[in-house]
């Protein structure tokens, strides 16, 4: 690249070397390019800070919907734990990660902002002080040695030209001889000629050799002077090259979630809960619950009461349609309300039991085609029936956790067909699966 100094207008730059005139400013053009690199590092952390954040919103969301939809389905148990620890990870994870992206903006985006506004002062005629400063410096150290080599430029210029004269001279006077038409008069003014340019030529190369001598001269102070304003220089980046240093290592450090103590204690903890999942615990608690460990009121001998509320049996708790107290209903209106099924436990309302015990293979739940696993007994999401829309005639409270509540006038939809103790699987619009009394809704015509 080749530059050439205001100064110096017509003197050619020969090489990239620093020490040609007007090199110097890409030194120059340095302090500027730091400046700019300050900014470049902002926007590089901002743009980080930004992913983290994003990235802490997505782990957080990710949490809230698995979280959920673990818990409505049909896992249990200490397994369930180990399964909703990810979600409890994930939540602590994305604590983290916004807290490095304020260490991004709080701590070193300021930091970098804050240095480069001491570092750096712009000018009113716009520019920084500090590259106007070294544009000085270099222009003044250069100025005597430019000036002399542009004189020595001159110089060797015009002892060129008087060769080239003196070589001409001498070719017309070797061509004269030749010629007989030639005077002695103009033959003499020839050699006349010659001997004139011999001696401008000794005269410009006297010239040449002293100018060139006298710019050899200036040349160690010319080196010493641009030697002291490149370390000045020097020393200004080493200072932007230090901090950057120092910044990148603090960025290092608040990246680096490896080193935090509350990050190894994360995955120490998700750790410890899925080891502690126990097959054996979770098999034993779901035959307590809803195995051969649950307990059971066999049918025993009942003396008959004209109490309302006596104990039914179970028989007769899924033929009663009449005379059970009802709870939990809000009457619209002076409408008459019709009687809600009898109250069973949340197991017994997904199960449907015969009139008549018996031996027959019919009546075995694990006979047939479901013991070579065409279905599954415990597949709550088997549905009986083509579903229905319906429309609720009544408000209804639920009673159990297993239960739907709504009010008179709202629709559902119905899963399945009415069991035998007077209960329908329905949907609700937002989602919600439970059961509810069959005689309290009507079907959407």
């Amino acid at each position: 690249m080749s530059v050439t100094y205001d100064d110096s207008v017509g003197v050619e730059v020969s090489s990239d070397s620093f020490w040609e005139v007007g090199n110097y400013k890409r030194t120059v053009k340095r302090i500027d390019d730091g400046h700019r690199l300050c900014s470049d590092l902002m926007n590089c952390l901002h743009e980080r800070a930004r992913i983290e954040k994003a990235y802490a919103q997505q782990l957080t969301e990710w949490a809230r919907r698995w979280r959920q939809l673990v818990e409505k389905g049909p896992q249990y148990g200490t397994v369930e734990k180990a399964w909703m620890a990810f979600m409890s990870e994930a939540e602590r994870v994305s604590e983290l990660h916004l807290e490095v992206k304020a260490s991004l903006m709080n701590d070193d985006f300021e930091k970098i902002k804050n240095w480069q506004k001491e570092a750096f002062h712009k000018q009113m005629m716009g520019g920084f002080k500090e590259t106007k400063e070294a544009e000085d410096g270099f222009r003044k150290a250069q100025k005597p040695w430019a000036k002399k080599l542009k004189e020595v430029e001159a110089a060797k210029k015009a002892h060129h030209a008087a060769c080239k004269e003196e070589k001409l001279a001498i070719s017309r006077e070797a061509n004269s001889k030749a010629d007989p038409s030639l005077n002695p008069e103009q033959l003499k003014k020839l050699q006349d000629k010659i001997e004139k340019c011999k001696q401008d030529v000794l005269k410009t190369k006297d010239k040449y050799e002293k100018s060139l001598k006298e710019l050899d001269q200036g040349t160690p102070q010319y080196m010493e002077n641009m030697e002291q304003v490149f370390e000045q220089c020097q020393q200004f980046e080493e200072k932007r090259l230090r901090f950057f240093r120092e910044v990148l290592l603090e960025v290092q450090k608040h990246l680096d979630l490896s080193n935090v103590t509350g990050y190894k204690a994360v995955y120490h903890d998700l750790e410890q809960t899925i080891r502690a999942a126990d097959a054996v615990e979770d098999l034993r608690w779901f035959r307590a619950n809803h195995g051969p460990g649950m307990a059971m009121n066999w049918p025993q001998f009942e003396e008959w009461s004209a109490d309302l509320n006596r104990t039914l049996s179970r028989r007769e708790k899924k033929k009663a349609t009449d005379g059970v107290t009802l709870t939990g209903i809000n009457q619209t209106g002076d409408q008459s309300l019709p009687n809600k099924p009898s109250s069973v436990s949340s197991y017994e309302k997904t199960q449907s039991y015969p009139t008549d015990w018996s031996d027959d293979e019919s009546n075995n739940p694990f006979s047939s085609t479901d013991a070579n696993g065409d279905s599954n007994p415990f597949d709550d999401d088997a549905t009986s029936g083509t579903e229905v829309r319906v429309r609720a005639l009544y408000d209804y409270e639920g009673q159990e956790h297993d239960e739907l509540s709504f009010k008179a006038g709202d629709e559902l939809t119905k899963m399945e067909d009415e069991d035998e103790q007077g209960w329908c699987k329905g949907r609700l619009d937002n989602g919600q699966v439970g059961l509810y009394p069959a005689n309290y809704v009507e079907a959407i015509q």
